[in-house]
């Protein structure tokens, strides 16, 4: 069927410049971007290609095209684009110098005031990424226990570009056998499974490394589980706050959930969009990595040109202020349950229960998108993301706010959804064949870029759901 005609009027359509950046872009640039969760298949074919600049809870594309952020940077803009109060800040640092023979006057007040507000950790260590500080703490853990193995859940996606977690996906090319043979998963829903990893490798098992909540929300009593074991078999228990921290609480999930973790990674919020991240823990592992005391082997734990740049330092104190003064958490719990409300309302009206699922906790909101039989989709998922970003959404399947939304661009964000979610119903009568321009999005961890062999169900939707080969 042609259902062109059915679908209701889009408001954003020009992507000249887009389609000219992505044709230019992957010969210049690997894999398009420097983050793979930006990359060009992950998103639909009627989407920007590359964001010319944010404001607020806003961004622009190269075609002048407005959307409502619902992304925020995978995240990481907790107040909003270009934030005067961090902007300033930034500007005042830059001003007097960005980097120095020695360490920033600067590093002394940032630690100051975080460890002041993260109860339990003892010691702070910057750094400029993610991955840099996951990996820090894994080795610390090693160091530590004297053991091999490290253990996070199989089910979450994503904790270091390094090998102790790479290896352990689909995406394992280029990591040796001898470092995947170090990483045991375990289910992050299933407290059982980790007992089970830590009694098929008695007094090998480092650290267990999880984020303290999942996508899909579960009972506090298992995480607080799965630290119990990792505590009672002498494993250092890590939390990774790099989603969480300055969204679910203050600083993160782990007080509010009861936790002690022994060491605990940052990033993404304290920073508005600035590289900032840190790894925070016990005095007697972080020390390890100092340079005074003789009763360990050093560890050479994080050391970065850039991990104390002044500016970014002050970025996260512009942001911390910003906390202690406004209640920022407040607007975004406000935020994310009308949001949560508004597309639980829309599933219902549209009649998509069962199609689109709605997870929600106070602080985030996702979606999961299947067909009629309840089989995940992601054709439809892809084509749920092309009708928001055709009526101003920009979005990638979730809801994160940041301090600068407004409740006006909330609407927007619920009123796309509505229309998205009429295309979508269309979609599951009819075939999204219609509907869809161009390929779905693809996962991140995927063994192939496309299809190595014919394949009968041709296109082939290759490791989403083909059951014709692996």
């Amino acid at each position: 069927m042609d259902g062109s005609n059915l679908i209701p009027p889009r408001s954003v359509t020009r992507f000249a410049e887009s389609d000219r950046y992505r044709a230019e872009i992957h010969g210049l640039v690997v894999g398009g971007a420097h983050t793979y969760s930006k990359g060009d298949d992950q998103f639909p074919a009627l989407s920007p290609a590359a964001i010319a600049r944010g404001e607020g809870g806003r961004v622009w594309d190269l075609d002048g095209n407005d959307y409502v952020d619902c992304g925020l940077g995978l995240g990481a803009v907790s107040l909003g684009h270009a934030f005067r109060p961090v902007i300033d800040a930034v500007h005042a640092a830059i001003e007097q110098g960005a980097a120095f023979q020695r360490p920033a006057a600067v590093e002394r007040e940032l630690a100051r005031e975080l460890l002041a507000m993260m109860p339990g950790m003892e010691r702070v260590k910057f750094a400029k990424n993610g991955s840099n500080v996951t990996t820090a703490a894994v080795k610390l853990a090693r160091a530590f226990t004297g053991r091999d193995l490290v253990a996070f859940p199989g089910n979450h996606p994503f904790y270091s570009f390094d090998d102790w977690f790479i290896g352990a996906t689909k995406v394992a090319n280029g990591v040796p056998d001898e470092f995947r043979a170090l990483s045991r998963t375990y289910r992050s829903t299933d407290p059982e499974s980790l007992a089970a990893a830590f009694r098929d490798n008695p007094g090998r098992i480092a650290c267990v490394i999880t984020e303290p909540e999942d996508f899909i929300p579960n009972p506090p009593e298992v995480i607080r589980e799965v630290e119990r074991i990792t505590k009672a078999n002498g494993a250092v228990f890590i939390l990774d706050e790099m989603v969480s921290g300055f969204r679910a609480g203050l600083p993160g999930s782990y007080t509010g959930l009861g936790l002690s973790p022994d060491l605990a990674t940052w990033g993404k919020a304290i920073g508005n969009g600035f590289s900032f991240c840190a790894l925070t823990g016990r005095a007697d592992i972080m020390d390890l990595g100092g340079i005074r005391g003789n009763e360990h082997p050093r560890v050479f734990l994080l050391s970065s040109t850039h991990g104390g740049e002044a500016h970014t330092l002050a970025a996260a104190r512009a942001v911390l202020a910003t906390y202690r003064e406004q209640d920022v958490l407040g607007h975004h719990r406000r935020l994310t349950a009308r949001v949560t409300e508004g597309w639980r309302q829309v599933v219902h009206d549209r009649r998509l229960e069962g199609a689109i699922t709605v997870h929600a906790s106070p602080w985030r909101v996702i979606l999961a998108c299947a067909d009629r039989a309840g089989v995940a989709s992601a054709p439809l998922r892809t084509l749920l993301l092309q009708e928001m970003i055709g009526r101003g959404v920009l979005c990638q399947g979730y809801f994160v706010p940041c301090f600068a939304h407004t409740d006006d661009e909330i609407e927007t964000v619920i009123s796309a959804f509505d229309a998205a979610a009429a295309v979508y119903a269309l979609a599951l009568d009819h075939g999204t064949e219609d509907f869809l321009v161009g390929e779905a999005a693809r996962p991140v961890f995927r063994k192939w870029n496309g299809c190595r062999q014919v394949c009968p169900a041709s296109p082939c939707p290759h490791e989403m759901g083909c059951r014709q080969h692996p």
